[in-house]
């Protein structure tokens, strides 16, 4: 039954791959035009979709990935059951969930309205909960509600942006709303429809960016990675990431193309979430959390490259070009570098650096797999990662250029984003500075205890099966093909996305020019630097002894905002205040009620709570009474009872009211009833539609 879960995700997903890589290859060399397809009747609007050269681009990117990680799968769950034995039951479950997600991750993808994107995106949010809370694991039950309850939020705010949106633009297709903004503003001068714009993409910024993870709907992230299994982290990270900057690329090149403001509060957004992201990423001593507060980071460089686009408006070209870039060489190294730790996991099933130390020595095709991902995410020259970076550093330059030639305003001044430059490049030094951390503890050093690393040792070429090589090997392939080729290979994936960005054309960009290299260069200083003076002085500490040497989190345990703002805000600060206000305005009313019956009504004979239970309660009881009297007479005669049923339906109405109210107070049932409310309106307006009801 395993093997048959498996071996039918391995021929969808690799058929999904075919046909969307068909798709992306016709689009490339131009022999297919764009495509739209239509599901009339879906709540009245309908389900609209379209391909372009950016759209087949990503939907190969995702369908490829999900091929190469349900490849990897087999293996890993092998192997996890005979760590943990009686978790295959899950197998069927997570294999139709990959497979549900798949779909409505390409339906994201391949939208051409926000209410089809928004219908998708909140079935990809559902389904890929289900590989939060795979093993039902405590911890990860509380990750997977703290992923869905961000999603479930976001959602929601997203969902009133797409009302306030349609109300004011009166559409939502994406081309249409390209001169929304500027034409409808014409007409409509007024400021309230400036506001309303702004409202509604607003909305739509935090329901996509709490799922891109941008700062602070970040929390998610670490949280979850951790406990995903490795193939679904990969995706996790890698591409539905990219479906929330799917949304906000959409944002600013369709309804807020060329709005300098727009484009400074995304670059806002972009380097908080670039340097907490990082900080975050450095300090952590968890494979998989450092890997997942990468995300983070990365997802903050991308961002930082679509502000910039905002701000350069008609030169958004370098922008642009790089933030596409990096969304694609940030989906290839993700996918690496969490297969690589999946195996790690599978063979040392711990994931703290300091259990898996050595464990790579002696594993040279491992070694070649992870350190592609480590050079590229890094933004070596000849990797990929380097050349979407130095897009998006040239796109900076650029700015800072054309404020000090007068070409563009000076919305922001030169210092600032002077000191945006720097925080970019000591970003990418912590980059640097966490991924050689993992390099050399997994594959450089020794385990502190020789038995474990005589262990790891010994298996050698049996840690991982071929589907598993070939799987992540291909995968690891491709990071330095567009670094060593960036004009030849790189340029053309860009090309793909012009249209669709509504990008200015671009002249061709020498990477490895003097100037761009010394970009990255300082990168790697200042990576070099952090590494030797901070993590391997300050991150680590020697044991009591003084014969080993353990890495250590010396990041605030308190310090987490999840723990300290969100939940406390949610879970008792609003309940409190809003049952607080309630309690008021019902202990007002009766008050009222109380002052009308002894004055205006001359009442005074006001009701009485009764001792026990309710009216209902006592109706059943003398009812059960009576009952009891009648046997007690006849059939029980000779042994007769004496029940106090008020008492005792009282206690089942109390036990009764305590169960519901532990329930009704719960985020599973809030969630579940939220669920359950729009799935019917749904079904409502389907079936309304259908039949003309």
């Amino acid at each position: 039954m395993k093997k048959s879960y498996q071996i039918t995700a391995n021929i969808i997903t690799g058929a999904a791959f075919a046909l969307c890589g068909l798709l992306a290859i016709r689009m490339l060399t131009g022999s297919s035009g764009g495509l739209t397809f239509e599901i009339p009747y879906v709540c009245g609007l309908g389900l609209h979709f379209q391909t372009d050269g950016f759209r087949a681009l990503y939907g190969a990117i995702a369908a490829f990935m999900w091929f190469m990680a349900t490849l990897f799968s087999g293996e890993y769950f092998t192997r996890h059951e005979k760590m943990e034995p009686g978790h295959d039951h899950h197998l069927g479950r997570y294999y139709v969930f990959l497979l549900v997600t798949l779909v409505a991750t390409e339906g994201v993808f391949f939208s051409a309205d926000f209410f089809t994107t928004f219908v998708f995106f909140e079935i990809m949010s559902f389904t890929s909960y289900v590989w939060v809370a795979q093993d039902e694991k405590p911890e990860s039950l509380r990750a997977g509600a703290t992923y869905l309850a961000v999603a479930v939020i976001g959602g929601l705010v997203m969902l009133m942006g797409i009302f306030l949106l349609y109300d004011v633009t009166g559409t939502l297709f994406f081309d249409d709303l390209v001169k929304a903004y500027v034409n409808y503003g014409l007409v409509h001068s007024h400021r309230v429809f400036i506001y309303k714009i702004w409202a509604a993409g607003l909305c739509l910024l935090f329901g996509f960016g709490a799922k891109a993870g941008a700062f602070p709907l970040h929390i998610w992230l670490p949280k979850a990675h951790p406990v995903a299994p490795a193939p679904a982290s990969a995706l996790l990270s890698g591409i539905l990431t990219k479906a929330g900057m799917f949304g906000i690329l959409i944002l600013t090149s369709y309804l807020f193309l060329g709005n300098a403001l727009w484009g400074g509060l995304i670059l806002m957004l972009g380097v908080l979430t670039m340097i907490v992201g990082a900080v975050l990423a450095i300090f952590s001593i968890d494979l998989k959390r450092t890997l997942a507060c990468s995300s983070v980071s990365q997802i903050g460089f991308i961002l930082v490259g679509v502000g910039m686009s905002g701000l350069l408006a008609e030169e958004n070209a370098l922008a642009l070009r790089g933030s596409l870039l990096h969304m694609v060489n940030h989906s290839l190294l993700k996918l690496v570098l969490f297969m690589a730790a999946g195996v790690v996991f599978m063979n040392a099933h711990k994931l703290d650096l300091n259990d898996i130390r050595g464990f790579g020595r002696k594993k040279p095709l491992l070694h070649y797999i992870f350190l592609m991902g480590v050079l590229g995410i890094g933004g070596m020259p000849l990797w990929n990662g380097y050349v979407s970076k130095t897009l998006i550093h040239e796109s900076i330059v650029e700015y800072i250029a054309a404020i000090n030639a007068g070409i563009l305003p000076a919305l922001i001044g030169t210092s600032f984003m002077r000191a945006v430059e720097w925080i970019f490049l000591i970003s990418g030094g912590l980059t640097v500075a966490y991924m050689l951390k993992l390099y050399i503890c997994i594959f450089w050093e020794k385990n502190a205890d020789a038995a474990v690393q005589k262990r790891y040792g010994d298996l050698r070429g049996s840690y991982m099966n071929k589907t598993s090589v070939f799987a992540l090997t291909l995968s690891a392939t491709l990071l330095p093909i567009g670094g060593f080729l960036p004009n030849i290979v790189m340029d053309r994936l860009a090309d793909m996305g012009q249209t669709f960005l509504h990008a200015s054309e671009s002249e061709q960009i020498a990477y490895f020019s003097v100037t761009n290299l010394r970009g990255a260069l300082i990168s790697l200083i200042i990576g070099g630097l952090l590494y030797v003076c901070f993590v391997r002085t300050l991150l680590r500490k020697k044991s009591a002894d003084g014969a080993k040497i353990y890495y250590v989190n010396r990041w605030p345990a308190w310090l987490d905002l999840e723990n300290l703002i969100y939940r406390p805000l949610l879970l008792e600060i609003l309940p409190f205040t809003l049952g607080m206000i309630c309690r008021f305005l019902d202990s007002l009313v009766d008050t009222v009620v109380v002052a009308l019956r002894k004055t205006v009504y001359r009442d005074e004979k006001l009701p009485h709570e009764r001792f026990e239970g309710t009216v209902l309660t006592h109706l059943c009881a003398c009812i059960a009474g009576a009952i009891q009297a009648l046997l007690n007479h006849t059939l029980l005669k000779k042994h007769p009872k004496h029940t106090d049923y008020e008492h005792k339906l009282a206690l089942m109405q109390e036990e009764f009211n305590e169960n519901t109210t532990l329930i009704a107070r719960s985020m599973s049932f809030g969630l579940l009833l939220f669920c359950v409310g729009l799935i019917l309106t749904v079904a409502y307006l389907f079936v309304k539609d259908v039949f003309g009801l």
